[in-house]
């Protein structure tokens, strides 16, 4: 197999599971060492409290054909982050890509609720998780990346620029902090890119994490099984497409050509050619607009 990444470092900083865990197994299947961070370890879990920890990241990464190393930390710890920092110049002395993966909300938010209705301190920690620790992350992160020519940095987010433009994303928390890391490829772009560097925001479609396939009941081998309820999951992706993507970037000598941009997974497959684990290509950002949101049937026909 193929491993363009091999010699590379990334630091994938909220890697427990979902997108975060996807992209670190494909980043580590193209050769990268990774270090993959969390809160959620074999020892202590967050107040997630789920099953899935770094430890266990690390492993997958290492068995894709890469070199996991979990380290965990509390990206709204300015002394933790850059201890990891530190850590990774000390023993690596590069750092060639920087995916701003950590979010934290899923629990916090609250769908079609106004700011006045929703409980304040749980929107207010959603920012806090969502954008300072992104922020936090960059400013201790980005002098090691820029040691070398060529690093790419991806803040992860749900909704392209031009999606979330335009459309109110559930509630004022969660529509804010969303566009805020849209923002924040944008301006790291400009910051970057002069130096030599690359930085985007980069969304997934609709995503079959770990805990939205909990939430409908199903699992990854019988994930179609929840289409009778909801008919437009039909349209979903693993983990891994988004991880492809950031694995493609990762290996592309000209992509400082997105630099600033706002990118999705299905949009960058078909810049790329790689495929979901079972052979598709799902574009769910332009099936949610001409189909979901215009009010069609479910139907992935010329989709995916």
């Amino acid at each position: 197999m193929s491993q363009p990444l091999k010699g590379k470092v990334a630091l994938v900083a909220g890697a427990t599971r979902g997108a975060g865990r996807g992209i670190a197994v494909e980043l580590g299947a193209a050769g990268a060492t990774v270090y993959v961070t969390g809160r959620s370890t074999r020892d202590r879990r967050s107040e997630y409290d789920r099953p899935e920890t770094i430890e266990d990241t690390a492993d997958l990464v290492s068995e894709a054909g890469g070199t996991g190393i979990a380290v965990p930390a509390d990206h709204l710890d300015p002394a933790q982050v850059r201890t990891l920092v530190d850590r990774i110049a000390d023993t690596e002395g590069r750092l060639d890509v920087l995916v701003n993966n950590i979010w934290g909300g899923e629990k916090l938010f609250e769908w079609e609720s106004p700011v006045w209705e929703h409980d304040l301190d749980n929107g207010l920690r959603l920012l806090r998780l969502a954008v300072e620790t992104h922020a936090i992350t960059s400013h201790h992160a980005l002098p090691l990346l820029l040691r070398n020519p060529g690093g790419l940095v991806v803040e992860m987010t749900d909704g392209t620029a031009e999606y979330n433009g335009a459309t109110y994303r559930n509630s004022f928390f969660y529509d804010l902090a969303k566009t805020s890391v849209l923002r924040m490829g944008f301006a790291l772009g400009h910051e970057l890119g002069p130096r030599g560097a690359t930085a985007v925001a980069l969304t997934p479609g609709w995503l079959r994490s770990e805990m939205m396939l909990e939430h409908f009941g199903v699992g990854e081998e019988n994930w179609r099984d929840a289409l009778d309820r909801v008919p437009h999951f039909v349209i979903s992706e693993t983990p891994r497409y988004v991880g492809r993507a950031v694995a493609a970037l990762a290996a592309d000598p000209d992509v400082a050509r997105f630099n600033g941009q706002s990118l999705s997974s299905g949009g960058l497959a078909g810049t790329y050619g790689f495929t979901d684990l079972d052979g598709s290509s799902p574009d769910a950002w332009r099936y949610v607009v001409e189909v979901q949101d215009a009010g069609k049937p479910a139907d992935t026909t010329g989709y995916r």
